[in-house]
């Protein structure tokens, strides 16, 4: 049905707003096109129907077999509102006509209907739409948001394309009206046989109404699956991004935006064009181009394949000498933590959560299982490649007071790491670290000693030395049980937003479930040394599985005397 090829679309010359877009369609097929604004969705659809043409648009745009790119104004014509239409973003109406004559309009010209006929069927078009026939003798600005969605619809359908566009359908809507405006168009699909192609930001709506989906960035398809695949298991790491900020009723975490910005169309980076943003980049990433290549049975642009696991732990198990006898802390746990992913580890008092911290950042062997960090198993080693590679985790310890010195100043305490590693000219680092976790930079604040600063400050401080060896992972063990709620509140939000602009991994160790559902994307439950359950924040903390899970889960639903 629909079949575009080398599709490349620049304005003045210089705004370059699609770049190499390929895609196909099968007759009554569905695709959605996502992405942020400015990706280049809405000139995809205007190219859909012949609305962009040379010199503008370049490559291949056809319709049932019809080239569009080029074709003259009267085969534009012959194919428009009966073989393919399309509802524009913008409800762009004429506001000196009723609607019932606009959605009559297609009918009278290009049906050849009388004024009797096409009334009738304008009338049965808005019963099939949901649109109430006593609003198609009012104005456009008679009726709200909603209602000229509904409309708009009906002038697509009236003369029963073989393929409908469909740009932003429930933009501006409100729940309701956009639950029922996706279950029409649904229906009307199934009924009618029309192929669909959906161009929404509208992740969930993309789920709900195609079955396949393309993703695209700064006019490039970076990601191409099943809808389903695209945002229940994305992944490229723009992808993914995209799905983590979604503001969904099931998701339990706060919102998390994508660092740094859409680029400018009219000087686009080179390499991946979304390297810049990327937590994962790499020199390849900026040098050259990723093509798109099969991935996970799926089409992805990326150089690495996707979405990397940034560290992974399997059949992790660590005993102790008690006496005569060994005591089992650590039996068989496994972990693993994506590119920019954020993970809580949960458990009561003993469960062997500070252990597993030690454990995946090297300060403790274990007795059996591997743990590898990008791939590559951490060795035992403390000297050379082994140790920079360390330090590319970070663990920020439970107590404050026990993790830094009584006798070095902040400036020293920050400065330590760089120290270690023979960066000691490197002064501006630390005023960076302080500055990024809210802390003076200069002053008598920095040649203070642990004694003289509040718990909230040592936190912080301890954050900062974490910061200035520039880790890819941190793991926080227990970081707020010190802090009274405000101080905690203020250190898990800054931990957040240095995760999201860092571009860091984080494993968040704590015995507070109703803390780490609003930071973490998984959750991993441990109890008696053991992982008693893993899942998403969601599952984990609304239907845990085990009964560890349900205790802890009744523990924080309890509220204050």
């Amino acid at each position: 049905m629909l079949e575009v090829e080398a599709l490349h679309v620049t304005f003045a010359g210089a705004v370059c707003a699609l770049r190499g877009v390929s895609l196909s369609l099968q007759a009554g097929g569905s695709l959605a096109v996502v992405g942020e604004s400015g990706a280049g969705k809405t000139t995809l659809a205007r190219s859909l129907v012949g609305l962009l043409q040379p010199p503008e648009a370049a490559g291949s745009v056809r319709i049932a077999g019809r080239e569009l790119l080029g074709a003259s104004a009267v085969d534009l014509r012959s194919l428009r509102w009966r073989t393919v239409a399309i509802a524009p973003q913008g409800l762009p109406f004429n506001p000196v006509a009723t609607i019932g004559d606009q959605i009559a309009e297609p009918l009278r010209l290009r049906a050849g209907m009388d004024a009797g006929a096409s009334a009738q069927r304008v009338e049965a078009l808005a019963d099939e739409v949901l649109l109430d026939p006593a609003l198609l003798e009012r104005f456009p600005h008679e009726l709200s948001g909603g209602e000229r969605r509904h409309a708009i619809l009906a002038m697509v359908l009236a003369l029963d394309p073989q393929l409908v566009i469909l740009d932003e359908p429930t933009a501006g809507l409100d729940p309701l009206t956009r639950r029922a405006m996706l279950d029409r168009i649904a229906l009307l699909r199934r009924e009618r046989g029309f192929a669909l192609v959906l161009v929404t930001h509208d992740l969930p709506a993309a789920a709900a109404l195609a079955e396949a989906c393309v993703v695209l960035y700064a006019g490039e398809i970076v990601e191409s699956a099943s809808a389903a695949a695209v945002v229940g298991a994305p992944l490229h790491p723009y992808t993914t991004a995209l799905v983590r900020a979604l503001p969904l009723w099931t998701t339990t975490k706060d919102l998390r935006s994508i660092r740094g910005t859409a680029p400018d169309p009219r000087a686009v980076p080179g390499g991946c064009a979304f390297h810049p943003r990327c937590t994962q980049a790499q020199a390849i990433c900026r040098d050259e181009h990723p093509a798109l290549g099969a991935a996970q049975e799926r089409l992805v642009a990326c150089h690495l394949g996707g979405l990397q696991t940034l560290l992974s732990a399997a059949g992790v198990s660590k005993s102790y000498a008690a006496g005569r006898r060994s005591v089992q802390v650590l039996d068989d746990v496994g972990i693993e933590v994506r590119e920019g992913e954020s993970v809580g580890v949960v458990g009561p008092t003993g469960s062997g959560k500070t252990t597993l911290a030690r454990i995946l950042t090297g300060q403790l062997t274990p007795d059996a299982g591997e743990v590898l960090l990008e791939g590559r198993a951490l060795s035992g080693s403390w000297r050379g490649e082994a140790r920079r590679r360390r330090r590319r985790m970070q663990l920020i310890m439970q107590d404050p007071w026990d993790a830094l010195s009584p006798r070095l100043t902040v400036q020293e305490l920050v400065a330590e790491p760089l120290d270690v590693e023979d960066r000691r000219g490197d002064r501006c680092a630390v005023a960076e670290a302080l500055a990024a976790v809210g802390l003076p930079a200069s002053g008598a604040f920095v040649q203070a000693r642990a004694h003289e600063l509040s718990g909230g400050e040592l936190q912080r401080i301890n954050l900062a030395r974490a910061l200035v060896a520039q880790p890819k992972l941190l793991v926080a063990d227990e970081p707020t049980s010190m802090l009274d709620a405000s101080e905690q509140a203020r250190l898990m939000t800054l931990l957040r937003e240095l995760q999201v602009e860092l571009g860091l991994g984080l494993i968040l160790i704590s015995h507070d479930l109703a803390l780490v559902r609003k930071v973490t994307d998984r959750i991993v439950l441990l109890e008696d040394g053991r992982v008693a359950e893993s899942g998403s924040s969601e599952a984990v903390t609304t239907g845990p599985r085990s009964a560890i899970g349900r205790r802890l889960v009744d523990a924080a639903r309890t509220p204050p005397p």
